[in-house]
């Protein structure tokens, strides 16, 4: 199976840059309701994911209790527990299924290491759930 057929391609996602503030990251994660999202150099190169949690441990650590003052925190200073792995476009989707235990979600980079999108985690059960329901009705 392709995994490209279960892609939500950049154009369609919310991600961050590494040059970005911690009030932008917040912001962008606050406008779509996401608890996770990649984070992409200036070449448009997969570098990591930040989340909720990495966010508030961040505020915590950095005793920052008002939006203003994240305006002068880069990202790059929240510390983060853990980076979802990615996947080359031409991995397949048992690939996918042990990093999917793990994360929201499954960065996809081409090639030349280029992040292209991300495949869910739901996607990624729902094509379990169907490989099963094919071997029931067998």
């Amino acid at each position: 199976m392709n995994i490209l057929f279960f892609l939500k391609p950049k154009s369609e996602l919310a991600y961050i840059y590494d040059y970005h503030t911690l009030r932008q990251a917040l912001e962008i994660m606050e406008y779509h309701k996401y608890s996770s999202v990649p984070i992409l150099n200036r070449d448009g190169k997969y570098v990591g994911s930040i989340t909720e949690g990495d966010l508030l441990w961040g505020l915590k650590r950095l005793d920052l209790m008002n939006l203003h003052d994240a305006e002068d925190i880069s990202i790059k200073k929240i510390e983060r527990r853990l980076d979802y792995q990615c996947v080359n476009a031409e991995s397949n989707m048992e690939d996918l299924i042990g990093k999917a235990m793990e994360q929201n979600f499954v960065p996809v980079v081409d090639d030349e290491e280029h992040f292209i999108g991300i495949i869910t985690r739901r996607d990624i059960i729902g094509y379990c759930y169907d490989k099963m329901s094919d071997c029931d009705k067998r």
